[in-house]
């Protein structure tokens, strides 16, 4: 499909049922979930059925749209589906992925919200459409709608005396602070497009939403109560969009890393959101850089902290997250990508995200303006014009136009932006562990007494047990091989079940081949070696499998012959 428009849900639904349909030897859909309001919560199973059964496999799981109008996430679980498709047989590591490992994909976790955003008459709210906390609508105040018809939910601009904000001389259309000592001149004041309930012709407060959720802090992980996080839900996982999510990742250990798809920043942004570098571990910590500094590379985002350098306000932290939830409860490597940036594709290039939302220069405003009329052909800022308000009287409608300027890509840019992500994505899925099988051995000690000897191996760059911590938790079970005898032969030596623990890779090894490294050596880690003595007749066959919650299965079958 062309990606020059959003999609509403049934759009997106038959989108993505289409993509089954074409290729059902690499696709399978299912609904984890309902959302709040009934909807199906879609997720594609993406690996190539000939090579094994998705449980099977080392997997990644990918996922959008938790938050209402972030809707270009859920465009780009779609652009990544269909890179796999048009990519599969043509693109070496797209086939190496289908066909050693799996993607789960969620396009669009909250399809309420989104609804709401696409709408002919869009409203904004934070994520679900559930009312939270109290069921009764709100009163009074400022209430955020579309009052001209136009489609849209632009700002008013206000004249006040005790306004802020003064139309600034390098041009009419930009509003800049006015000096703190200033008097004497025009000045406004801005407000959300919308109409004022209860007016009293005096006074002027926001009408809060009665969808106050936040699904994003709905999360089991440091969950924490309303009073001290704003929109968190009544319990952890209280939410059936959430709960579908952690319904399926729980059910599947296979899960060895995640990306969830949000805007806007241009920015890929990894655990913790609550606590600084140094909580964590120091090889958790080395790979998370690893993987970003990669992903810098291919998608052009920067790689940063949460906690360090994108909170909403120095004192707060955010917690009850995806990302914090898949790395801490789960220990696999977890990240949010903030799609769009419309600051870097005005040429504004070192912005701190957050903090350039409290001040920075007038210059960064008119580069917008100037990226406005020149690239996005003046549709991203709409013109002040004057509307006559119910309430207020003679006011001017404009400004940028949030939604598809802000908030996410305008459409015609959209496929663009999100072309930047698949190839990271693959690349992590080849970067988990594999199990293999590295060598077999049968040896006949005597004529009806045989050893058997199979050397596994972790081919993945990452251990078996992917994270440190889930290995100081103890989330992982190590690496377990199992015989099935036939009748006639019985073990002799050795367990029917054997853990044989857990493999390394090759990330915590040393970055360079300096002295330090080769004095460590290079040990094969990565191996595991398991004997068995048997007694039968030969020409007999033993099945042998070997399993990994995360790196996968290998099955064999090993004959009594010499």
């Amino acid at each position: 499909m062309a990606f020059d428009r959003y999609l509403r849900h049934p759009d997106l639904t038959d989108a993505l049922h289409a993509l089954v349909e074409q290729r059902p030897d690499l696709f399978s859909i299912a609904s984890i979930g309902r959302s709040h309001e009934g909807r199906d919560v879609w997720l594609v199973t993406a690996t190539r059925v000939a090579t094994g059964a998705a449980e099977d496999k080392p997997a990644v799981w990918v996922d959008g749209n938790i938050h209402a109008t972030e809707v270009a996430a859920s465009m780009a679980c779609l652009w990544f589906l269909q890179t796999l498709a048009r990519d599969d047989g043509v693109d070496a590591d797209v086939t190496r992925a289908l066909d050693t490992r799996v993607f789960f994909v969620c396009p669009r976790i909250n399809p309420d919200g989104a609804e709401l955003a696409l709408a002919d008459t869009p409203r904004w709210i934070r994520s679900s459409t559930r009312p939270y906390p109290y069921d009764e609508a709100p009163i009074g105040g400022l209430r955020r709608h579309d009052i001209d018809g136009d489609g849209r939910v632009l700002t008013m601009r206000v004249r006040d005396p005790d306004g802020p904000w003064k139309v600034s001389d390098r041009d009419a259309r930009l509003l800049v602070r006015r000096d703190p000592a200033e008097t004497g001149g025009e000045y406004f004041r801005l407000l959300p497009e919308g109409t004022i309930d209860d007016f009293d012709g005096a006074t002027i407060r926001l009408q809060t939403t009665r969808e106050q959720l936040d699904l994003n802090r709905n999360f089991p992980s440091h969950w924490r109560q309303e009073h001290e996080q704003f929109g968190a839900g009544p319990y952890p996982a209280s939410e059936p969009e959430v709960r579908a999510v952690v319904d399926f990742v729980a059910a599947h250990p296979n899960i060895c890393c995640g990306v969830a798809f949000h805007t806007y920043s241009g920015v890929l942004l990894r655990p913790f959101s609550h606590s600084a570098d140094d909580e964590m571990a120091v090889e958790d910590l080395r790979t998370y850089q690893t993987i970003g500094e990669k992903g810098t590379a291919l998608t052009g985002y920067p790689a940063i902290s949460v906690f360090h350098e994108f909170r909403y306000h120095p004192k707060d932290v955010i917690t009850g997250s995806f990302d914090d939830w898949l790395y801490d409860h789960r220990g696999a490597f977890a990240w949010t990508v903030e799609i769009w940036s419309p600051q870097r594709e005005a040429g504004i290039g070192d912005y701190k995200y957050i903090d350039w939302y409290r001040t920075h220069p007038v210059d960064d405003d008119l580069k917008l303006l100037a990226w406005n009329d020149t690239v996005l052909e003046g549709r991203g800022f709409v013109p002040w014009r004057p509307f006559v308000h119910p309430q207020l009287g003679e006011v001017e409608i404009g400004g940028w136009d949030a939604l598809f300027t802000w908030s996410n890509p305008p459409p015609a840019l959209l496929a663009r932006e999100v072309d930047r992500f698949p190839r990271w994505l693959v690349w992590q899925a080849l970067i988990t562990p594999r199990l293999e099988v590295h060598t077999t051995q049968v040896t006949r000690l005597s004529p009806d007494t045989w050893q058997l000897r199979v050397v596994l191996r972790n081919s993945g760059w990452l251990p078996t047990y992917v994270t440190k911590l889930a290995l100081k938790n103890k989330l992982v079970r190590g690496v377990i091989a199992e015989l099935t005898l036939p009748d006639g032969v019985t073990l002799v030596q050795g367990d029917a079940r054997h853990d044989a623990g857990q493999l390394e890779g090759r990330a915590y090894k040393p970055g360079t081949a300096s002295a330090w490294a080769a004095w460590g050596g290079d040990v094969t880690d990565e191996r595991v070696k398991i004997e068995w003595i048997v007694r039968g007749a030969a020409g007999a066959c033993i099945d042998v499998t070997a399993r990994h919650e995360r790196a996968g299965c290998v099955r064999l079958a090993l004959e009594l012959t010499a």
